[in-house]
């Protein structure tokens, strides 16, 4: 499978980057299916400059954050309004409530909007303990957040990408990400800071999470602009053996079997 970082700016979209939001594509049934992770801010703009977003055969939500969720209203507008519109409505994979929270967030009613519950754009569809998206199994954990939050476990042909989604802290990523071929793993806060619990991760405890998982090479995103990913990666790199790396937008990453 390929991994295409779209946006990895923590917290808020920065300067070089969009927020959350990653494309995943393998091959199925002839063609190569498409999977949207995440949607933050100016991720379909960042969606653009790589495929047509109708292309999009399924959209997976971590979290109803909006810097990994809001992006979906412009997909909204994008299905409705765009030349080749409308789109066949495409499967929306998120915590209960996500379709209601994006139509809230779109505020269809003060727009006149016939399609109030944007069906029109999307199938909603709740996260399950595992489910089947194309070529991919996905599997989902809870995550240590303030909003329920998935983390995804995401195989194809044998080949496994575990994504943490935003998380402090937790077994249950260790549990997710074991011996995956490549973990995306979000680091936001500093080790030096005085962190609340059940937040986020620092750079040292998204390595240690990757070794305890056995994870065979690890991808750091969701850094803020105000922290310096080079000092992010150097703590990772500390607890983890294997290859590090930082999310930067538009990375390609072919994940195979190491």
């Amino acid at each position: 499978m390929d991994l295409t970082i779209i946006g990895c700016s923590g917290s808020i979209s920065g300067p070089e980057s969009p927020a959350s939001s990653y494309l995943i594509t393998a091959p199925y049934r002839g063609r190569t299916f498409t999977l949207l992770v995440d949607c933050g801010p100016g991720a379909m703009g960042g969606l653009y400059r790589l495929i047509d977003p109708r292309r999009v055969d399924a959209i997976g939500i971590s979290h109803l954050h909006p810097d990994h969720c809001i992006d979906l209203c412009g997909f909204h507008v994008a299905s409705r309004y765009a030349p080749d519109a409308p789109w066949d409505p495409v499967d929306l994979y998120g915590p209960p409530g996500t379709l209601e929270r994006i139509t809230r967030a779109y505020d269809s009613s003060a727009n006149g909007d016939d399609h109030e519950d944007l069906t029109s754009s999307f199938t909603p569809h709740s996260w399950q303990p595992s489910q089947q998206v194309g070529p991919f199994t996905i599997t989902t954990a809870l995550m240590s957040h303030p909003v329920p939050t998935y983390g995804m476990r995401i195989e194809s042909d044998g080949v496994v990408l575990a994504y943490s989604a935003d998380t402090g802290p937790t077994d249950a990523l260790v549990d997710l990400a074991r011996g995956s071929d490549l973990l995306l793993a979000e680091s936001a806060f500093l080790d030096d800071d005085d962190n609340p619990p059940g937040l986020h991760l620092t750079g040292s405890q998204a390595g240690d999470h990757a070794a305890r998982a056995g994870a065979r090479s690890l991808m750091i995103t969701h850094i803020p602009p105000w922290h310096d990913p080079e000092q992010v990666l150097a703590a990772a790199g500390r607890h983890f053996d294997g290859p590090v790396e930082g999310a930067t937008r538009g990375l390609v990453r072919r994940v195979v079997r190491r």
